[in-house]
């Protein structure tokens, strides 16, 4: 478990394969709530090769000095990221 933000990670090894590998990430709030756009990639075992970028949102509450995940959303491809881009910015207009 984390103590900051800064530590937070949807980094996640598997039979020391890391499954899923976060590439990037941008922490969109902080406090005893932390929001985190995270970009990463899936292992691909048949190809062996890594997916395509994806994106997920994630919620994390700090409880006992640790944060703890609460809620996630993710976005599945790079079509739907640019749906959410272009109808956030439509509607800053």
């Amino acid at each position: 478990m984390a103590e900051t933000a800064d530590e937070l990670t949807i980094d996640y090894e598997e039979n020391g394969i890391l499954t899923t590998k976060q590439t990037d990430k941008v922490i969109l709030s902080k406090g005893a709530w932390v929001t985190i756009l995270f970009k990463y990639q899936t292992w691909d075992k048949a190809k062996q090769a890594y997916s395509e970028d994806k994106y997920t949102i994630r919620r994390f509450q700090k409880r006992d000095g640790q944060y703890v995940p609460r809620s996630k959303f993710n976005i599945t491809n790079a079509k739907q990221a640019k749906l959410i881009v272009d109808t956030l910015q439509d509607w800053m207009k």
